[in-house]
């Protein structure tokens, strides 16, 4: 996409987009699978569901200290489970023609699920696959910690500190402010408001973004603040 937009711009270097919640809305299928998970090993399923969102499920199922449990076993249960129940996943409005304008050296998806899910969510999406996919088996420390922006924009060529992270979880929004990148909010699977102070939205409705006169992307859009 050219640029051709009166609204005020911003340039990066490239752009990162974590994947659930903030391209794609998987919510429905997500807390199918971890329901049966947590019901089974007598959580207390209401409470536990919101703690699942943006982290890898090795470490959501680490910080359960069940005993007799193994962590490994269990992630790749879940992980299976839900490459088998990709119902309801659907494209956040407006992402599928966002990034089909982005130059293909310019962006990645950094995502905590693992890749063989990623890959099988953006497919039931319809969202074009990411040219560069950083997913949860790439890094030794998951979000919240700064490794995957880290790694991504390592692997773009690219300074962290120059690229926007859209992101929509806490988990991943602290991971991308600890790397020292810019942020974006993904608002459109919030059920309750988020208190942040970077730019939101809640679609990529109204949303433009191309390649930049001597190279990164160019972002415009109505909630942009400069």
């Amino acid at each position: 996409m050219d640029l051709h937009t009166d609204r005020p711009t911003s340039t990066h270097a490239a752009f990162l987009f974590d994947m659930d919640g903030t391209l794609l809305t998987s919510l429905a299928a997500a807390e199918r699978v971890w329901s049966r998970w947590a019901s089974r090993h007598g959580l207390d399923v209401p409470r536990f569901l919101p703690t699942i969102h943006g982290m890898r499920a090795l470490d959501t199922i680490r910080r359960q200290n069940l005993p007799g449990v193994d962590p490994q076993a269990e992630a790749d249960w879940i992980t299976q489970a839900e490459i088998e129940d990709v119902a309801g996943v659907e494209p956040i409005e407006g992402a599928a023609a966002f990034l089909q304008s982005l130059p293909a050296d310019r962006w990645a998806v950094v995502t905590s699920a693992p890749r063989a899910l990623a890959l099988r969510r953006i497919e039931a999406a319809g969202l074009p696959l990411p040219p560069l996919l950083v997913s949860a088996e790439d890094v030794q420390q998951g979000k919240p910690a700064p490794d995957p922006y880290l790694l991504g924009a390592r692997l773009l060529g690219v300074p962290v500190s120059e690229c926007m992270v859209f992101e929509d979880a806490p988990a991943g929004i602290r991971s991308a402010e600890a790397a020292g990148a810019r942020v974006t909010v993904v608002t459109a699977s919030h059920t309750h408001p988020l208190p942040t102070p970077h730019p939101t939205l809640s679609s990529y409705v109204g949303w433009q973004a191309g390649a930049a006169p001597g190279g990164g992307v160019w972002l415009s859009g109505p909630d942009l603040k400069r």
